[in-house]
């Protein structure tokens, strides 16, 4: 078993300056009830996709965390180990211990970058106009533009009328070409605050003459407001290189360098890959459907927004380096300069990224150990289930399984599947699917554990099914919210109290500068210029 560490000793490890990822071996519903500002969701049932994306270096200083359950971090410990991680400790107590020893604990999700969009809105001054003047302005026929900083799919579930999708880092590469004219008015949106803020100041840090306003609480502020979102829009920005990528990068570029960005060439950044002494990622920053068509082997697909709106989903290890990629510069500078100020991380960005060998696709990660599986199509399970003789697993997200599912499937999260145990008649065949046909594999090894009939992986998983012409099934209240212990809920994803937890949630966010200021470790900006 790892060695247990009192809070006192995580606390002035986080402030030592040496390399430390600490992983929450929670489902992410329970994680974002309470836990450590710099802890990673990394949950048991997730854990053999994620850890290894998340520990390029299995030599970085680990600590486990649960929330003092007991065992959850000690399984992940284990776990971890056996991909070959060597410095391995567990948080005593867990998070009660952290909280009983007097440190803050953080609510929500992604709250470093939460937190980070806070600092800057005050730090800068992000300036923001809310629904009623947006309307106001609309109702005038005012010289604008609405941005939405979200990704196409967050886009098409809700939408300001009128606006385009332009995610994240997309926007100061985009933008420019997009307002001829100096005087028009650029309005940035979210869902609720941190990628209106961040959008917003990327174009005023990136030098745009125009003026710049974020949406003041984004969707949510617009729907609590009285006004209606549109939904099932596609309405995005034009494909291709901007006509303007140079000076765009021009303008980039300043705002990388006063944030102390390096530029590099590949091969310099083979040689920092190279060193087993320090973690170091490599990212592909530009539009999935760009990296899909080609990119630097080994680079993971990051989105410069989502990567700065959710980092914690792609770095674990504090003073690790970064190493950022696209075709003209503009997306990886704008992306590095804000990753600079948000955690302080050493970041790299390409001179050369489309230079040399590419490949292209969305690689599987490779899961050693992988056990093998029995298989069945869609048209044979279809037909199993209608004579009864098969029950389905789902192992995908909750809310996916509301969203459709296949008739009479039940869903589970793939480590507790011993809670279906009664639910499992013995003489059925079960039948484990997921998104990802890894996880569904690995849930079917589970099920053999705990059952003594036929076990099998459906091929293609529920897309597949889909494919064939088979039905889903959706259901909204199956299962409950307050069975998602998979999720992070956000307020449009519960089924009661909706407006009542977006004012929560906004109100969470808005505080989180006085949170991040009590915690004491969040070092926002101290590594890069203001500008």
């Amino acid at each position: 078993m790892p060695p247990t560490i009192p809070p006192a000793t995580l606390k002035s490890w986080l402030r030592d300056g040496a390399e430390l990822a600490i992983l929450d071996a929670r489902e992410e519903g329970e994680f974002s009830a309470s836990h450590l500002f710099w802890a990673i969701p990394c949950p048991l049932s997730q854990a053999e996709l994620r850890a290894p994306r998340l520990l390029p270096r299995r030599a970085t200083r680990i600590v486990c965390v649960d929330g003092g359950e007991g065992g959850y971090a000690d399984r992940l410990a284990a776990f971890l180990a056996t991909i070959g991680c060597t410095d391995l400790h567990v948080l005593e107590g867990g998070t009660q211990g952290w909280e009983a020893a007097g440190y803050e604990l953080f609510s929500g999700f992604n709250v470093p970058s939460k937190a980070f969009g806070e600092w800057v809105e005050h730090h800068y001054g992000t300036p923001s106009i809310d629904p009623a003047e947006l309307a106001a302005m609309q109702a005038e026929g005012r010289d604008m533009i609405i941005v939405d900083s979200r990704p196409i799919a967050e886009f098409r579930a809700m939408s300001i009328p009128g606006a385009i999708d332009v995610p994240g880092a997309e926007l100061a590469y985009r933008v420019p070409a997009m307002v001829p004219r100096p005087t028009t008015t650029v309005v940035v949106n979210c869902a609720g605050r941190t990628r209106s803020i961040l959008g917003a100041e990327s174009l005023r840090r990136a030098g745009l003459p125009n003026p710049v306003v974020a949406l003041r609480n984004g969707t949510m502020g617009w729907e609590l407001a009285g006004f209606t979102c549109d939904r099932g829009r596609d309405d995005r920005y034009a494909p291709g290189t901007p006509p303007d990528a140079a000076e765009t990068l021009a303008r980039a570029k300043r705002f990388a360098d006063q944030a102390g960005i390096r530029w590099i060439t590949r091969a310099a950044a083979a040689d920092l890959l190279a060193d087993p002494a320090r973690t170091t990622h490599l990212f592909d920053v530009r539009d999935p459907a760009e990296y899909a068509e080609g990119h630097i082997p080994g680079a993971i697909s990051a989105p410069g927004g989502q990567l700065v709106q959710a980092t914690d989903g792609w770095v674990a290890t504090r003073h690790a380096r970064i190493i950022l990629a696209d075709d003209t510069g503009t997306r990886a500078a704008m992306t590095g300069g804000w990753l600079r100020q948000l955690g302080g991380w050493e970041v790299f960005c390409l001179t050369d990224a489309m230079e040399g060998r590419l490949e292209s696709g969305h690689p599987a990660p490779a899961i050693p150990g992988l056990p093998k599986a029995a298989t069945i199509t869609a048209p044979d399970l279809a037909a199993r289930l209608a004579s009864g003789g098969a029950t389905v697993i789902d192992c995908g997200r909750s809310l996916a399984f509301r969203a459709g599912h296949i008739p009479g499937a039940l869903w589970g999260v793939r480590t507790r599947l011993a809670t279906l145990a009664p639910r499992l008649p013995g003489d059925r065949m079960l039948v484990a699917t997921a998104p990802d046909p890894a996880l569904a594999t690995l849930a079917a090894a589970e099920l053999s554990a705990m059952h003594a009939g036929p076990v099998a992986v459906l091929e293609g998983g529920t897309t597949a099914w889909a494919a064939a012409g088979l039905p889903l099934h959706a259901d909204r209240q199956n299962p409950p919210d307050a069975a998602c212990i998979d999720a992070w809920l956000r307020p449009y994803d519960r089924n009661e109290g909706v407006e009542e937890a977006m004012r929560a949630y906004l109100a969470w966010e808005i505080d989180l500068v006085h949170a991040v200021e009590r915690d004491g470790d969040a070092p926002f900006g101290a590594q890069g210029g203001h500008g």
